[in-house]
């Protein structure tokens, strides 16, 4: 019985530094392929600064009505969705 935890330490122990050095592995591929692809790729065009837009116009008023349904449709809202 002591020889096989033995041996399952072992096996524990084996498995465990080939995932960890896997990791180790792969985390300084992907770094070398960040800094390859950084030197190496063309550069991203230059866009134009962003002009404002135009906002669209609301409305001058709404009908009461509307505005009163909205209302209550909020209150029901936030009545079922408490936090």
């Amino acid at each position: 019985m002591n020889e096989l935890m033995s041996q399952a330490v072992d096996l524990m122990i084996a498995g465990m530094g080939f995932v960890f050095a896997f990791l180790v592995i792969l985390v300084f591929a992907t770094t070398l392929m960040s800094k390859l692809i950084l030197r190496f790729a063309p550069p991203e065009p230059v866009t134009p600064a962003s002009t404002q837009r135009a906002k669209p116009k609301a409305p001058a008023s709404v009908d009461p009505d509307t505005a009163e349904a909205i209302k209550k449709a909020i209150a029901k809202y936030r009545s079922r969705h408490k936090k």
